[in-house]
C-alpha cells in the first residue's frame, strides 16, 4: 500500500513537471499531455523492467493514468490563471524525485536487491521521467549537468539504507530519506549550488 501511495504521488507530481515543460516549449494539448506522460511513468518503467517486475505499475493498475490526466488538466487551469514561478518546473521536479527515489529503493530491497543495486534502482527510478523529458524537451538531462540531481536521491538513498541497518521501521526510514533528497535538491536550487564540470585543456 505504501508504494503504491509513493508511486501515484510520484506520478502526479512528474506529470505536473512534464505538463510544465510541455507548456514552457510551447507544445499543444497532446503534446503537453505526451510529455506529462513520459515524465510521469519514464522512471517507474525503467524501475519495473531491470527487476523484472510485472505487470509494469502502470499498466494493469488504471490510478497512474488517471493521475496523469488529473495533474495534467489542473497544471493547465493553473498556469491561465495565476503566475506560475519561474522555478516551479524545478520545484516539481524535486518533489517527483524524492518520491520516485524512494519507491525505487524500496521496491529493490523487497526484492532482495544488495546496497549498491538499490541505491542504482532508486536513483533510476527518480530521475528516469526527467531524462527522457528533457530529452523530448531538446534539452541536456538535468542528471547529465552540473546540477545537484543524482547526487541528492544517492544522499537521500543512502539516509534510508542506513536507517534500515539501524532497524528503524520502513516508513521512518522512507520519510527520512524522502525529506533528505528532497531538502538537498531544494537548497542546491534555491542557493544554485552546483558540482564541478569537467573539460579538456585548450
Amino acid at each position: 500500500m505504501l508504494l503504491r501511495v509513493l508511486d501515484l504521488l510520484g506520478v502526479a507530481v512528474f506529470a505536473v513537471s512534464g505538463a510544465l515543460a510541455g507548456i514552457g516549449a510551447q507544445l499543444d494539448l497532446l503534446g503537453i499531455l505526451v510529455l506529462a506522460s513520459v515524465t510521469a511513468v519514464g522512471g517507474g518503467t525503467i524501475r519495473d523492467l531491470l527487476l523484472n517486475r510485472y505487470p509494469i505499475f502502470w499498466i494493469e493498475d488504471p490510478w497512474p493514468v488517471f493521475s496523469i490526466f488529473a495533474a495534467t488538466t489542473l497544471t493547465l487551469i493553473w498556469v491561465h490563471s495565476i503566475a506560475v514561478p519561474t522555478n516551479a518546473l524545478l520545484i516539481a521536479d524535486a518533489f517527483g524525485l524524492s518520491l520516485f527515489a524512494m519507491s525505487g529503493a524500496r521496491i529493490a530491497e523487497s526484492r532482495g536487491c544488495r546496497a549498491p543495486v538499490i541505491v542504482l534502482m532508486g536513483t533510476l527510478t527518480g530521475a528516469g521521467g526527467g531524462v527522457v523529458r528533457d530529452l523530448l524537451s531538446a534539452k541536456v538531462p538535468l542528471i547529465l549537468r552540473q546540477d545537484i540531481y543524482a547526487s541528492a536521491a544517492i544522499a537521500g538513498i543512502g539516509v534510508y539504507l542506513l536507517m534500515r541497518a539501524a532497524r528503524v521501521p520502513t516508513g521512518f526510514a522512507l520519510a527520512a530519506g524522502f525529506v533528505s533528497v528532497l531538502g538537498v535538491r531544494l537548497t542546491a536550487i534555491a542557493f544554485n549550488l552546483r558540482l564541478p564540470a569537467f573539460a579538456l585543456p585548450q
